[in-house]
């Protein structure tokens, strides 16, 4: 129950960073203080070193239903998206036969912009057509569509697990079947980056070669994340050096970080099922509560589509950055699909990819829940938000 004067600050967005856990930070310290040396020496340092990143990696490799080998360690969600996108593009065109032109590249319009950002990239300078396929308004991916552009002239398709601004499902064991039909020579990429907290990713994430996750999205450390490369996958290196992790991603490894990572995705997957009732319940109360308080509110897609963490509305009438902006002086942190890097407010692309126009794209709000989310936090919430909300309206 809150209180009047009540000040604490709700924090709704976990689907853009989440806090970091007692036990991955408990994993690091030493990591970071006395067990310090490069894992690449052959002194006894380096190899105690050296003993903290296997570990890592193998109970990394093993909770994404993996091999130790099939690991890429990264720096995140966004270099594993780009080393997907460029490095398995080049392996497959290095041995292209099919035709004379650049084999093509299949994405959703709705992806993350490190993939679509990627994929657009290496269609400006190798001449490759990028063929970026529609969803349907409820944010699932257009099948039809999707078959029509899965030609045998593709080399890399990519799809998303979870959207990270509607937080919608992407049936990827349908895409993958579709790929294998019409595109049999392309490797099949999926960011799985929003899919982690919420879904076992080892079964959800199977029938793609590539898979793309980040540690700060579990509760990891940021600058931490890994791309699978399955046993049988071609990846062009994109950063050379040392030859690291197998050649396929040089530079000294950031062991504190796998060290983190592994742990945040240990706790993860070990209470994925409470954590998903428990946020899941607190998702539905919000979005009730808001439905009823804030007339003429649409929630985005179906909610047995999302994930239990994610909360996406569009509010007619309200420009999303401003009230972003005007939530956060309320003291609740939300976020917006609307803005870019440089600070100009252009409409989301997700919800421009589900046809919505630019009025409607530039009018969507996420509140993300996470595994530190309270019902204390919900309460307040629902006490600030329609108000800020009603005023921006009038």
């Amino acid at each position: 129950m809150t209180t009047p004067g009540d000040t604490a600050r709700v924090y709704l967005d976990h689907a853009a960073t989440t806090p970091l856990r007692p036990e991955a930070l408990e994993a690091m310290l030493p990591l970071l203080t006395s067990e310090f040396a490069n894992p690449s020496g052959a002194h006894a340092e380096s190899r105690r070193a050296r003993i903290a990143l296997d570990d890592a990696r193998d109970a990394i490799a093993g909770l994404l239903g993996v091999g130790p080998g099939e690991v890429v360690l990264t720096s995140g969600g966004t270099e594993a998206d780009d080393l997907a996108v460029h490095g398995g593009w080049e392996a497959v065109a290095e041995g292209w036969s099919h035709s004379a032109r650049p084999p093509a590249v299949v994405c959703t319009a709705m992806e993350h912009h490190a993939v679509l950002l990627a994929c657009r990239s290496l269609a400006r300078r190798h001449g490759v057509e990028l063929r970026e396929v529609r969803s349907g308004a409820d944010g699932r991916i257009d099948l039809d569509a999707l078959a029509e552009a899965c030609r045998p002239d593709v080399g890399l398709v990519s799809v998303m697990a979870v959207n990270n601004e509607i937080g919608t499902v992407q049936p990827i064991d349908e895409v993958a079947g579709i790929v294998a039909a019409g595109s049999p020579g392309a490797v099949l990429h999926t960011d799985a980056v929003q899919a982690v907290p919420w879904l076992d990713a080892a079964t959800c994430t199977a029938p793609a070669a590539l898979v793309s996750v980040s540690a700060h999205k579990f509760g990891g450390p940021k600058g931490s994340g890994a791309l699978v490369v399955r046993s049988g996958t071609g990846l062009s290196a994109r950063i050379g050096g040392g030859g690291q992790e197998r050649g396929r991603r040089s530079g000294t490894p950031n062991v504190s970080g796998a060290v983190g990572t592994a742990a945040a995705l240990v706790a993860t997957v070990a209470g994925r099922d409470a954590t998903v009732a428990w946020v899941g319940g607190l998702r539905d109360r919000l979005g009730d509560g808001l439905a009823a308080a804030v007339p003429g509110v649409v929630e985005t897609g179906d909610r047995a589509d999302r994930v239990a963490g994610i909360l996406h509305l569009r509010v007619p009438g309200v420009e999303a950055e401003a009230a972003v902006i005007a939530l956060d002086r309320a003291g609740v942190a939300a976020s917006a699909g609307a803005a870019c890097s440089s600070g100009a407010v252009e409409p989301s692309h997700v919800l421009v990819a589900m046809g919505l126009d630019p009025v409607g794209a530039s009018s969507g709000l996420r509140f993300s829940l996470g595994v530190t989310t309270t019902d204390e936090d919900v309460e307040r919430a629902l006490a600030r938000i329609p108000d800020v909300l009603d005023r921006l309206r009038h």
